[in-house]
């Protein structure tokens, strides 16, 4: 009965991850938006020291993967107006997001959570990754309207959420091309019809 009474947020999930983009996992079925930190968006480039281009986002990605390949396990804080659930993670006891902030690669999400701003102060005095040179902030990015609208090789399905809910959509019907993909609001590409639906998405006009 304790455990019924337990808030949606408590809950805890454990095992092998795949990663989303720099702030964003899957274990099983339940995607984890990481707690008080905001990543590069995968399409986000940022500039270095010398004020070459160079892709933050897909870094930020790159090195999430890295940390999470081993048993990963998340606790709920909330839930995001996505249905995501929103929670601190760690490898063998290793805060992930802290990580990731501490090296350069992720944003204290300030708006939401004070819990990592030393760790972004420390981060941009030694200039280490975003803080070496310019970097604009993912939620800047992302009010500017930049979509992620590049397939990833082969995987060229649309998984779009709107008031209808989950749909995917196939290349050739007649509003893929019409569909844009927001990461940010947990939308994504699929390889196969079977990958999207066994995420939840159904197909597109059924």
């Amino acid at each position: 009965m304790l455990l019924l009474a337990l808030p949606v947020s408590a809950e805890v999930v454990t095992g092998p991850a795949r990663v989303i983009d720099g702030d964003t996992l899957e274990i099983g079925a339940t995607r984890v938006r990481l707690f008080g930190i905001d990543a590069p968006e995968r399409a986000q480039d940022c500039q270095d020291a010398a004020g070459r281009r160079w892709a933050c986002g897909a870094a930020a990605r790159v090195r999430l993967t890295e940390l999470t390949r081993a048993q990963v396990r998340c606790t709920g804080r909330d839930t995001d107006r996505y249905g995501r659930m929103v929670g601190t993670c760690a490898v063998e006891g290793s805060d992930l997001a802290a990580v990731l902030v501490a090296e350069g690669l992720a944003f204290a999400y300030r708006k939401y959570s004070a819990d990592y701003v030393g760790l972004e102060d420390r981060a941009r005095q030694a200039r280490r990754g975003v803080w070496a040179g310019q970097a604009e902030r993912p939620a800047d990015f992302r009010a500017a309207g930049h979509m992620d609208q590049s397939p990833r090789g082969a995987c060229a399905i649309k998984g779009n959420i709107s008031a209808k809910g989950r749909l995917y959509h196939m290349p050739g019907a007649r509003s893929y091309r019409a569909t844009q993909i927001n990461a940010a609001k947990g939308e994504r590409w699929f390889c196969t019809e079977a990958e999207a639906r066994a995420a939840g998405w159904r197909k597109a006009g059924t």
